[in-house]
């Protein structure tokens, strides 16, 4: 079924929306859920609390693009759920891969309105084989292993990648008046 008429189920509170989401991105929003939360029942558990968002969530909002919208939805609850789950313990490959953004990114709440569409014209620019790898590693959670199977690179080889975009974006967001 088309995005727009799942919408439409939606917007008509009819309950067969959330069975024609679940068909069509289930096993999406259970990929990301699970790269985060590494545990099959807390991700099959995130990914019904994404059909249970979207339904509270639409209407009023009327997304555009319909598989970013669930997938924002899942990693937002994934990680709140794996916070939650892991407040005396780490993961330490998704510690890993906040602490390499966090030397590029800052958490300032007086910058934190433009970093998005920074992050997106940084992302668009970006050559295709290095925007997957950056994508992969920053929002799908997915350890430089797991990359490098994906794009048949070495590990060696995504790491190398991963550091050398890292200092890229940081530099790009330097020059737009982002600072450190």
């Amino acid at each position: 079924m088309e995005d727009n008429r799942i919408i439409e189920l939606y917007f008509a509170r009819d309950e067969q929306a959330i069975a024609q989401t679940s068909q069509k991105y289930g096993k999406y929003c259970h990929q990301i859920s699970y790269q985060i939360l590494q545990s099959h029942p807390d991700a099959e558990e995130c990914v019904n609390d994404t059909y249970l968002k979207t339904w509270q969530s639409i209407p009023p909002q009327r997304p555009n693009v319909f598989k970013a919208f669930l997938g924002c939805i899942t990693r937002r609850l994934s990680l709140d759920r794996y916070r939650h789950l892991h407040a005396a313990k780490r993961n330490r490959d998704l510690e890993v891969a906040f602490d390499e953004l966090a030397d590029c990114i800052p958490m300032r709440d007086d910058q934190a309105d433009a970093l998005p569409q920074l992050l997106n014209e940084f992302l668009g620019n970006l050559p295709v084989l290095d925007r997957r790898i950056m994508v992969k590693r920053y929002w799908y959670a997915m350890s430089p292993q797991q990359i490098a199977d994906d794009e048949e690179l070495t590990t060696n080889a995504v790491t190398v990648r991963l550091y050398k975009t890292r200092n890229k974006l940081r530099e790009f967001l330097t020059s737009r008046g982002y600072t450190l």
